[in-house]
This record gives C-alpha cells, sequence and structure tokens, in this order.
C-alpha cells in the first residue's frame, strides 16, 4: 500500500480526469451489459411467439404493444435501434475513456521520469555510488514507463471488471438466483489461485528487474570502455559477460513464462468449468419452466463476462507484482536522502570570496583522509596543492565544492560555514576543472559554453585562447562546432582538458580550481596556460592540484599533503629552502625532465 501511496502522491493531479473516465466507463459497460437482454428479447419475442406479460426485466416497456406486437418487425426495429445506439454509446465511451487514460498515463510518466532525474541531480556522488549505472538508468527510465501502467490500465481495468461483476451479478440474480450457484461455487479456487501465483509473479518480476539491470550496466561499461577493452584484446571476455548477462535474462523470462501459463491453464479450467455448469443449471431452469430460451443466451453471455472480467482481475493483480516492484525501487530511490544536505543561506557577497579551513578531518569508509587542515584563502590567493597519490588533493578541493563534508571542523566562505550555504549559491562561485574530464556528446562550441549556453561566441573563442585550445580547435574540419562523441572521444586526453579549462574561465567564478586536469599537457603547454590564466585573471583565486609540481612553482603558497595532513607548507622558495618531502621530489623529476631533454637532443643530433 506504501507503494500505492507513493504513485498517488504523482497521480494526484490526474483525479479529476481520472473520475471522469471512470464515468465514461460505468456508463459504456452499462450499455454494454445491456445488450445480451436485448438479445433474450429478440428470442423470446422476435423469434418465438411467447406472451408479453411474462416479460419482468428491464425492457418490458418493449413488448408492451406501444413499439409493435410480439413477433412483428415493428418491433423487430426497434429492438435493433435501442441496440445499435446502445453498442454506439460503448464504442464511442470505450474510445474517449481509452484516449483519457493514455494521456493521462504519459502524463504520469513524464513526471515520474522528472522527478527521478531531478533527484538524480540533487544526490552527493557518494550517495549515488551506492547504485550501479544500470540500476540508475533502469529506475530513471523503465521503472516510470511500468509504474504508470499500474494507474493509467491496471487500476482502471480493475475497477472496470468490479463494476461489471457486481452489475451483472444484480442481473442474474433478477433473472432467478440459483443461476449465481456455480460462481459462487467457483470463487474460492479463484481466490486461491490468484494468491498463491501472485506471491510467486512478485518474486519473479523482481529477479527479471534485476537481470535487466545487470545487462544494463554490462552494456554501457562497454561502450564507455570500447578503446580499453580493445587495447587489451579482450573482446572474448567481454562477449562471454554479456552471453552470460543475456542468458541470465532469457532465463527469468522463460520462468515468468512457465509461471503464467501454469496460471492460465489452472484459471482457464476453472473458467470453463464454471461456464459448463451455469449453462447446465440454464437448462434444467429452461426444462422446468422458471425462464424463456432467450435468457438462457443472455445468462450464458453474463456468465462469459463474468469469467472474462475475474480473469482479467486476475491477469492485472498478475501484471500488478511487475509494477509493484518497479514502483518499490522507485520509492526507496525517491526517499534516498543526500549524505550532502542542502544549506538554507545564499553565500553572503561580496563577490570576492575569501576562504577558509579551520581544524577540518575527514573519514570515508572508516578511513581517515584529511586530519586537522588549516588553512587561509583570502580572495586572489594562489594555492598549489601537492603530494603523492592517495594523500587527500583531490578529496580536499572537493570539499570546497561540497562533493564531500568534513567529518569535523568547518570550511568557511565569507565567514560563514559552508554547510548553511545553499549549495547553488555556493558552486555557483567555484569554476571546478575535475581530474576526470568529461565533455558531452555535442559541439566543442557548446561544450566550452555549457554554464552560460547562449554566450556571444567570440567570448568562447576568448575563453579557448587563454585555455591554450583555440589552435588545435582551428585545425579541426569543423572547428568549434566539431562534434565530441560521448565522454570526449575523437579528441586526445590535453585537448579534452584544455576544452574542460576553457568551460571553467567562462564560467567566470571567483574561484578557479585546477583538480591535477593538466596533467595530460607537455610542460610547454602547460607553462604557457598557467601562465595566460594568471596574467588574464590575476584576480581570481586560483587553487592547483597537481602532481608534477612545476605547475605550482609560482603560487603564492604551497602545501605539500602526506597521508591527509599538511607536512610542508610556503611558497616555492621557502619549500626549496627546507628541503624537504617537495624539495627533493621537485628535483627528482627536474631530473627526470633533463633527462628526457638530453635524450631527444641526442636523438635529434644523431639523426
Amino acid at each position: 500500500m506504501n507503494v500505492i501511496k507513493f504513485g498517488f502522491g504523482y497521480w494526484k493531479r490526474n483525479v479529476g480526469w481520472s473520475l471522469f473516465a471512470k464515468l465514461l466507463s460505468a456508463i459504456a459497460l452499462t450499455a454494454d451489459l445491456l445488450l445480451p437482454m436485448l438479445t433474450a428479447l429478440f428470442i423470446n419475442y422476435i423469434i418465438q411467439d411467447n406472451p408479453a406479460e411474462e416479460e419482468k426485466g428491464i425492457f418490458a416497456f418493449l413488448v408492451s404493444g406501444k413499439y409493435g406486437e410480439v413477433h412483428t418487425m415493428q418491433l423487430f426495429w426497434h429492438l435493433a435501434g435501442i441496440f445499435t445506439v446502445l453498442l454506439a454509446i460503448k464504442l464511442c465511451l470505450v474510445y474517449t475513456r481509452n484516449i483519457i487514460n493514455q494521456k493521462m498515463g504519459l502524463r504520469l510518466e513524464t513526471d515520474l521520469r522528472m522527478a527521478t532525474f531531478h533527484k538524480l541531480m540533487k544526490l552527493d556522488s557518494e550517495t549515488l555510488s551506492a547504485y550501479n549505472t544500470g540500476e540508475l538508468l533502469t529506475t530513471i527510465n523503465s521503472d516510470t514507463i511500468m509504474f504508470k501502467e499500474m494507474f493509467c490500465r491496471i487500476i482502471p481495468n480493475i475497477f472496470d471488471s468490479i463494476f461489471v461483476l457486481v452489475v451483472t451479478i444484480g442481473i442474474l440474480a433478477s433473472i432467478n438466483a440459483w443461476l449465481l450457484l456455480i460462481p459462487v461455487i467457483a470463487t474460492p479456487f479463484f481466490v486461491v489461485s490468484l494468491l498463491r501465483f501472485r506471491k510467486l509473479a512478485r518474486a519473479n518480476y523482481q529477479n527479471i528487474r534485476a537481470c535487466n539491470s545487470e545487462m544494463s550496466l554490462t552494456v554501457q561499461e562497454n561502450i564507455e570502455a570500447v578503446r580499453l577493452v580493445r587495447s587489451f584484446t579482450n573482446e572474448q571476455v567481454e562477449k562471454e559477460k554479456f552471453d552470460k548477462a543475456n542468458g541470465r535474462l532469457k532465463e527469468s523470462h522463460i520462468r515468468q513464462i512457465r509461471l503464467s501459463s501454469t496460471f492460465d491453464a489452472i484459471f482457464s479450467a476453472i473458467k470453463q468449468s464454471t461456464y459448463i455448469g451455469t449453462i447446465a443449471v440454464s437448462a434444467v431452469l429452461v426444462m422446468k419452466g422458471y425462464m424463456m430460451v432467450g435468457y438462457l443466451v443472455a445468462c450464458a453471455n453474463y456468465v462469459l463476462k463474468i469469467m472474462d472480467y475475474i480473469s482479467l482481475i486476475n491477469n492485472m493483480m498478475f501484471q500488478m507484482q511487475q509494477q509493484l516492484v518497479s514502483g518499490q525501487k522507485m520509492m526507496n530511490y525517491m526517499n534516498c536522502e543526500s549524505r550532502i544536505p542542502d544549506g538554507t543561506m545564499p553565500v553572503r557577497e561580496p563577490e570576492q570570496v575569501a576562504l577558509k579551513v579551520s581544524h577540518a578531518s575527514m573519514i570515508m569508509d572508516g578511513k581517515q583522509v584529511l586530519k586537522d587542515i588549516n588553512l587561509d584563502i583570502p580572495f586572489g590567493k594562489k594555492l598549489g596543492v601537492v603530494g603523492g597519490t592517495g594523500s587527500g588533493k583531490s578529496v580536499l578541493l572537493e570539499s570546497f565544492i561540497r562533493v564531500h563534508d568534513m567529518t569535523s571542523g568547518e570550511i568557511t566562505i565569507n565567514g560563514e560555514d559552508i554547510r548553511n550555504c545553499e549549495l547553488d549559491s555556493l558552486r555557483n562561485k567555484f569554476s571546478y576543472v575535475f581530474q576526470d574530464v568529461f565533455l558531452f556528446s555535442n559541439t566543442i562550441d557548446s561544450n566550452i559554453a555549457y554554464a552560460q549556453p547562449d554566450i556571444e561566441k567570440n567570448q568562447v573563442i576568448e575563453a579557448a585562447r587563454h585555455a591554450q585550445a583555440h589552435g588545435f580547435i582551428q585545425k579541426l574540419l569543423d572547428g568549434y562546432e566539431t562534434i565530441v562523441g560521448e565522454r570526449g572521444l575523437g579528441i586526445s586526453g590535453g585537448q579534452k582538458q584544455r576544452v574542460s579549462i576553457a568551460r571553467a574561465l567562462l564560467k567566470d567564478a571567483p574561484v578557479l580550481i585546477l583538480d591535477d586536469s593538466t596533467s595530460a599537457l607537455d610542460r610547454e603547454t602547460e607553462k604557457e596556460l598557467l601562465k595566460d590564466i594568471k596574467e588574464n585573471y590575476p584576480e581570481k583565486t586560483l587553487l592547483i592540484s597537481a602532481h608534477r609540481l612545476s605547475s605550482v612553482v609560482d603560487c603564492d603558497e604551497i602545501i605539500y599533503l602526506q597521508d591527509g595532513m599538511i607536512v610542508e607548507r610556503g611558497n616555492f622558495k621557502e619549500l626549496m629552502e627546507l628541503d624537504g618531502h617537495f624539495a627533493a621530489v621537485y628535483r627528482i623529476q627536474e631530473a627526470q625532465q633533463k633527462a628526457v631533454v638530453d635524450f631527444d637532443a641526442l636523438a635529434g643530433k644523431e639523426a
């Protein structure tokens, strides 16, 4: 019931149209249920010549003589006309009802997809990491389609079926109460079968959904890692992995087909037994003179309707298990709380933001990744963050935009704890270039102008120039209109980094963070890029994380992290005089670079 209540929260804006659709459905079904009674009149008073005084049903007035005598064409045409009108009413209203239901279903599907996607945008990276990509794709796409079916098709069909059963039972009771004997006896068998198979169906649908998620993840990973797979010549391994996932998906569907077939066979046997039994009872009542032959035909029709609509209820309940599984997954996802809650205060002006880190420590998955970090970063300061792999550089920088929150201590912006600030307001103060570069499947122009899609083209070009990207972009076949593939496939790693830096520069936030985002550039290009940024954006606060220590030599302050702690700090000259970790690593890197340069020079001379 919680799942249905969750779905109703999104469905409730359709309640008015839904009630209207049910009213149309009730009228259409009533018209349909009156048709067998007219068929009985055709048999009793047109084909046969029964006395009109015996008619007690809803259409008794038609055989009163006012619309024609019994066994005459006048009565025939009146009955045929009413039959045609009722049939036309049924068809028109059913058509209108179906259109309304489908439109409401699409509206609900759109709302659910929008809600789940907006939830995706709100959840932090750590929370999202609990879901694999296949699971998220299934939730946002497939589950929304599946769940809306429950409200636009399953529940309306169950409503229609119950309405028909109530009215039909009333009609049969009005003809002769003995006609209900066999349906009443068969009902417990229907209920027991439904309860048993419903439980099995839900377990099967959970398995099918899990296999679908696994399949989506397998395909998605291979699309993203296609170059890696080929470089390792591991195509056969991935094919085998795909075949296994595909086989498990097939087997899960086969189990569901077997269950459905078994259910249909048992249900059909009960249905046919009930039909034959009721016909037998009707025949006895006709032979005993308790009702006319026409009503035997009508009763057979009504019993078939009872069986059909009970079958429909069972099928809908059976299918509903799949919708409930999707709804449960969606509800759990939507109720998932972000580990990075939004603040309530906008970042205070002025634009010249000042940052401060005070005794900040962080524990992630039981491991201390940052410990007692203290930093004072007034506006315009250039800070370099260096250290070995796993020292906490990226975690520290990501904490400024609350990708992670500190476990203890605080980070403030203009004196306010960033945890109290609205996330959008806080993140608008930063232009962040991540270590893992991502480019959208769009033009280079659109990727650079991501923060300001309507900006002038000349400003895009200007940002690209400062990021040292304009030169290579001009050489591309379509220039700035070149479409880069998903995740930037089609251009090199260094080119992707320069495009992403141009994107950050165009955002023009007061704080620019380069998180090891020049690692794929050669030293000369990197040197030109950093020089250009410092000359053309001197007012910006610049935070640079790098493995290559030459990237930070011009920074106002450099901190050296080791095991999440600041073990050395100072400007380049002070750190070299300290002759500690920084100086040792810097000398090694410079010696390696000199060896490379000497080797290249020697190779060129020999050539």
